[in-house]
């Protein structure tokens, strides 16, 4: 069994994890197992093991991206921390492991005087999601700023390649990088500037997602903006805000945020993201797609 054997390879295995500890949305039903990678030596471990019992497996960042379902997750979720937590500034390069959150990346950098990198502050995921994601905000993407990543096949056995960053394919909010695909590096271009002009870019857009996007249990904007459109405007201009599903309501604050109240289930979140595609399709003709990751649910629409 795949679990036995990650355990008896020195792997950090919690069985019948809770994915609700995981994800900023705080619901979701439990996982089989939870294999937290920290070194070279895990990774390897894993990676072999994963490749002979090919169990399903789902790879996690901060969670900042995903719903699953109220059933769980019958599979091994992968989660980085440790050496995968590092970040290593340089003078015209950031080298920074894939369990490394975007704003903690944003601020050690803006604080050594390097720019470029400020708009990941208003960004609540990892490095390894902003490259599978090509993550972006404020004008900005993360496939500007990436010059290369290392990412691990599990499903393949293999050891962690580098790629360059034109070897990802990236579009708005999408990547070559696939489910058993693990970002486990990357490497990021910067500038030297003063270090108050920087901290103060990154105050500036704090302050400026405070003031337009909401707190609490959420899981960032749920749809991809339209071409030459917003996913928000959109839905605040079909009347949608305050729209109710169970526990789970679209927030007053910004209308492409979907937030989950205490006592919400992930179907609530799940069936409102349905329900607002619905009524903006049918009231505008355009069918919003969703950013968010949503696992467990097959096909239910």
């Amino acid at each position: 069994m795949a679990l036995a054997t990650l355990t008896s390879r020195g792997a950090r295995v919690t069985p019948d994890a809770s994915i609700a500890d995981l994800v900023t949305y705080r619901i979701g039903g439990p996982v089989a197992a939870l294999v937290r990678i920290g070194t070279e030596a895990e990774l390897e471990a894993v990676t072999e093991v994963v490749a002979e019992h090919l169990p399903p497996v789902l790879v996690i960042g901060r969670g900042s991206n995903l719903l699953v379902a109220d059933e769980g997750f019958a599979g091994i979720v992968i989660v980085l921390d440790g050496s995968f937590d590092e970040v290593e500034l340089g003078e015209s390069t950031v080298t920074a492991g894939g369990a490394v959150a975007l704003p903690v990346l944003a601020r050690r950098s803006a604080a050594a005087g390097l720019t470029g990198l400020e708009f990941l502050v208003g960004i609540p995921g990892s490095v390894g999601g902003a490259v599978r994601m090509n993550a972006g905000g404020h004008g900005r993407e993360t496939c500007e700023v990436l010059v290369r990543a290392w990412v691990a096949d599990l499903g393949a056995g293999a050891a962690p390649v580098a790629r360059s960053a034109d070897a990802f394919e990236f579009g708005y909010r999408h990547s070559d990088v696939g489910d058993s695909d693990l970002v486990v590096r990357a490497e990021l271009t910067v500038w030297p500037d003063d270090p108050a002009r920087c901290e103060a870019r990154v105050a500036e857009i704090v302050r400026w997602r405070r003031e337009h996007q909401p707190g609490g249990a959420n899981a960032g904007s749920v749809f991809a903006n339209p071409l030459n459109d917003s996913a928000g405007r959109l839905i605040d201009a079909c009347g949608l805000k305050g729209l109710r599903s169970g526990g789970a309501i679209v927030s007053e604050k910004h209308a492409n945020f979907i937030q989950a109240e205490a006592g919400a289930r992930a179907s609530d979140v799940r069936d409102l993201v349905v329900a607002v595609q619905r009524r903006v399709e049918s009231e505008t003709g355009i069918r919003l797609v969703a950013e968010l990751r949503m696992v467990g649910f097959g096909d239910r629409s």
